[in-house]
């Protein structure tokens, strides 16, 4: 598999091959009480291993959200980066969760840190917010491109507060979550079998069909199990786009964990519940 092979295109072959199903690591404080670990490095390194050992050769996208190790300042970072190294490794796919967002050189220093091949916290996927505007993104656009990398840009999300934003009506009639559709579609014009540059969309939002989905790319769809939404709830929600979801599932596998063997089975049994929802096979 070469480095420079479109993401769209390994994450097309991962879900076809193991489900489309994304598993995210938050290891957040209460979750590691649950599992019995301090809220510490120490405890931070056991949950992260223990869910990249468990499901990472078995899933097709892991999704690290990046500030619950931030959160423990370098040595956070360096269980981040060795957690990244190791899903890779195994496999998956690895979308960074850090929705980073910002202008200029900024925005291209925060392309460099997850998006170039040979950084230290490279990922497949980085997930980003656009609401500087959709152009602001541009050094994330070609440092993904450049490096077989790709983009989820937050669209419609599941948070209720993101409606203010999101649903606000334009000068020309459009809203700003379609707009942001509009823009990743003009990206992924043309790509086989899936562009590379994604949407996040909530799983939890009921009839979408008002909103063009199929954007040629992958729709990262969290929302699955915790927050409300099941496997059924998919068709409904995606329309004709339903085969490019790629939904998320956090809770719903990790708090079945520490035991390796019982993070394994939920994971699958989600992957299987999704695919037979999206395929009906």
């Amino acid at each position: 598999m070469s480095a420079l092979e479109p993401f769209g295109a390994r994450l097309r072959r991962a879900m076809d091959e193991r489900g489309p199903l994304c598993v995210g690591i938050d290891p957040h404080a209460s979750l590691l009480a649950e599992w019995g670990l301090n809220d510490d490095v120490a405890g931070l390194e056991r949950f992260s291993r223990t869910v990249v050992e468990a499901v990472a050769d078995r899933v097709a996208v892991l999704k690290p959200q990046s500030a619950f190790f931030e959160r423990f300042g370098s040595r956070g970072v360096a269980v981040l980066e060795k957690s990244v190294a190791e899903a890779r490794a195994a496999g998956a796919l690895v979308v960074m969760d850090a929705k980073r967002g910002d202008i200029g050189s900024t925005m291209a220093a925060y392309a460099e840190s997850f998006l170039h091949k040979d950084a230290p916290l490279f990922s497949d996927a980085l997930t980003v917010s656009p609401y500087l505007g959709y152009g602001s993104l541009s050094p994330a656009v070609a440092m993904a491109r450049e490096n077989g990398a790709g983009l989820f840009v937050l669209a419609l999300t599941s948070n209720p507060e993101g409606g203010e934003v999101q649903h606000a009506v334009r000068s020309g009639g459009r809203n700003v979550g379609a707009t942001m559709l509009a823009h990743l579609a003009a990206e992924n014009t043309g790509e086989e079998p899936l562009g590379s540059f994604g949407a996040v969309v909530g799983a939890t939002l009921g009839d979408l069909s008002t909103y063009e989905l199929d954007i040629n790319g992958p729709l990262l769809a969290p929302g699955i199990g915790a927050q409300g939404a099941t496997p059924a709830d998919l068709p409904g929600v995606f329309g004709a786009a339903v085969r490019n979801v790629v939904p998320n599932v956090s809770r719903g596998v990790l708090r079945h964990g520490p035991d390796a063997v019982a993070l394994r089975d939920a994971a699958e049994r989600f992957a299987e519940e999704i695919r037979h929802a999206v395929t009906g096979s």
